[in-house]
């Protein structure tokens, strides 16, 4: 049974009733903690328990804050794989390289995570319309869980978001809407459209419980490492939820003794050189994070450019040893290609600008070669065929073929160069 004793601003540490509906801290109006009484977690929740539970992020339901199983809204969250990539890390000339592959999750992406979370809560707490601004993934999270739960939803996103992030909104029944601007618009219209189109809000932390369910990433992570943590986490960073959310998991579970170390990972924060307001902030030494101007990148799960929750990231970061880094847009496909061709997981944008971050951290000594790395592929590339630049060359199968071309093995053309059939 959660043992939630109160919600608590991240800022100014204002104190609001839980059970009741809630976005941000009225008195500052940043994020607000959902806050545990870990003793009596701790009395009443062990590690024996979850022996035998099913392989879901409801296994930790001791720990999150859903008061009443009945009003689970699941497309079943799986626990996900943490894959070994032994060739890409001789690549790299690391030891120990491994992937946690969250794109297994329903709808292809991290962000199942707190949206089962957040419309499992809105459906507790009486909420039936509920709106999302969105550069991505996270608008198809909702809207198939509000589909789920029957909830009626709205979604507002960029007007050049990838068409397949549009379609699945559609699909799912949201009523989808494109907008002229950024994600940091499309969120002014949802929070200016709460009093008159009714909606609860679930923006990125402007919400007190998407945050609780990322932070299963890391309650799986530690379960997964045997309690003993990685030396380094890399993750993509737009409005750094999933960052927050681990570093929120890793404290409390400190705080109930089921760590076998208080060594915890350095957070490092990913971001592309395209759009990186953290990686700017964490570079002048900055607790808030100024809005980064014309944001521009193909990973657009993380063109975000102001989040709400910078401080957040920033101190979670700080505090752990870590970095907030950005690495060349134009490299973003050269990481994509070389972890699909290499082994075979199906890596997002974002993630490729993970290996950026670790390319750069490994030449500057940051991580070390004999470092335990951990990288989150947080969502499955085939939901960006946009980042891709490569064409097929192909067959005209009316034709005889031209077993000289096949064999040259030159079934794939730049784009922008000359494309000829591969056919006599």
């Amino acid at each position: 049974m959660p043992h939630v004793t109160h919600l608590e601003c991240a800022n100014c540490g204002a104190k609001y009733e839980a059970g009741k509906i809630h976005n941000l801290c009225t008195a500052c109006h940043r994020p607000l903690w959902v806050k545990y009484d870990l003793d009596a977690v701790k009395d009443n929740f062990t590690k024996q328990d979850l022996a035998g539970m099913e392989p879901t992020l409801w296994r930790y339901m001791a720990m999150l804050p859903l008061e009443d199983p009945a009003n689970i809204v699941s497309l079943i969250e799986t626990v996900t794989p943490i894959l070994p990539v032994d060739r890409l890390a001789a690549e790299f000339g690391v030891k120990h390289l491994m992937m946690k592959d969250e794109s297994r999750l329903p709808t292809g992406s991290f962000k199942a995570r707190g949206m089962t979370m957040a419309i499992s809560m809105a459906k507790e707490l009486g909420i039936q319309r509920v709106a999302v601004p969105t550069a991505g993934n996270a608008g198809g999270a909702m809207a198939f869980y509000a589909a789920r739960a029957g909830m009626e939803a709205y979604v507002l996103m960029p007007e050049d978001t990838p068409i397949i992030n549009q379609k699945e909104c559609w699909l799912a029944g949201a009523k989808t809407f494109l907008v002229n601007g950024l994600i940091d618009d499309c969120g002014k219209i949802i929070g200016d459209g709460v009093k008159e189109m009714d909606w609860f809000n679930v923006s990125t932390l402007k919400e007190p419980y998407r945050i609780e369910g990322k932070k299963t990433m890391g309650l799986e992570v530690a379960e997964q490492f045997d309690w003993e943590l990685p030396d380094v986490i890399l993750y993509p960073t737009g409005g750094g939820t999933g960052l927050i959310g681990m570093w929120k998991a890793f404290g409390e579970l400190e705080a109930m003794g089921w760590l076998k170390s208080s060594k915890k990972p350095k957070m490092i924060s990913c971001q592309s050189d395209g759009c990186e307001p953290i990686a700017r902030a964490f570079r002048q030494g900055q607790r808030f994070a100024k809005k980064h101007e014309g944001a521009e990148t193909t990973a657009s799960g993380i063109r975000v450019p102001v989040a709400v929750g910078d401080f957040m990231i920033l101190d979670a970061v700080n505090e752990s040893g870590g970095v907030a880094i950005s690495t060349p847009e134009k490299d973003i496909q050269k990481w994509m290609e070389l972890a699909c061709s290499t082994e075979g997981i199906s890596l997002c944008p974002e993630t490729a600008i993970c290996l950026g971050a670790l390319d750069a951290l490994l030449k500057d000594g940051t991580v070390k070669a004999t470092d335990k790395i951990l990288i989150f592929n947080t969502g499955a590339a085939q939901k960006y065929p946009h980042s891709v630049n490569e064409i097929l060359s192909y067959i005209d199968i009316k034709q005889p073929v031209n077993w000289d071309d096949i064999r040259s093995g030159k079934g794939v053309t730049r784009k922008g160069e000359q494309t000829e059939r591969t056919a006599d």
